[in-house]
């Protein structure tokens, strides 16, 4: 398996490496994709707000945007896609939530990847698909069920 992690910081994060992004990648990838290349930009609340507004017509932050890369099929890429995480609303939802930041931001960045690959919460049956499997692969790393608490 071939998973690639490119991570931009318009925000800096202390608490949070490469590396983590890198494992949290891999572990929502392994078993659904063989390879992937996932781009992963940390922003400030203002360029959240800007994309949110622009993609989804919500002004307003939010945690994670995914942003699908879907290749014509002649095309051989293996780029998953973009995700745009805010560093500010993850940091006061984990806090709100009583959560431990880095458990947060594992599960912020494993549901934003799997929005990459297709998966969605539109309809009730697929946020529960969904919901599980975030819960199944957070296991994985020893974090706890975050839905436990209401998220």
């Amino acid at each position: 398996m071939s998973f690639v992690v490119d991570v931009q910081r318009e925000v800096e994060l202390e608490a949070i490496s490469d590396a983590d992004f890198e494992q949290w990648v891999s572990c929502a990838l392994t078993g659904r994709k063989t390879e992937g290349e996932v781009c992963i930009c940390i922003v400030s609340p203002e360029e959240s707000q800007q994309l949110n507004n622009d993609y989804r017509g919500k002004d307003k932050p939010t945690n994670v945007l995914s942003f699908p890369f879907d290749a014509p099929p002649e095309v051989p890429v293996s780029l998953l896609g973009d995700l745009a995480i805010c560093a500010d609303v993850v940091a006061s939802e984990a806090q709100e939530q009583g959560k431990p930041l880095r458990n947060h931001w594992a599960h912020m960045t494993i549901h934003g990847v799997l929005h990459l690959i297709g998966y969605d919460h539109i309809k009730d049956a697929d946020a529960e698909a969904m919901e599980a499997l975030e819960v199944e692969i957070l296991a994985s790393l020893d974090i706890p069920n975050p839905y436990e608490n209401g998220e």
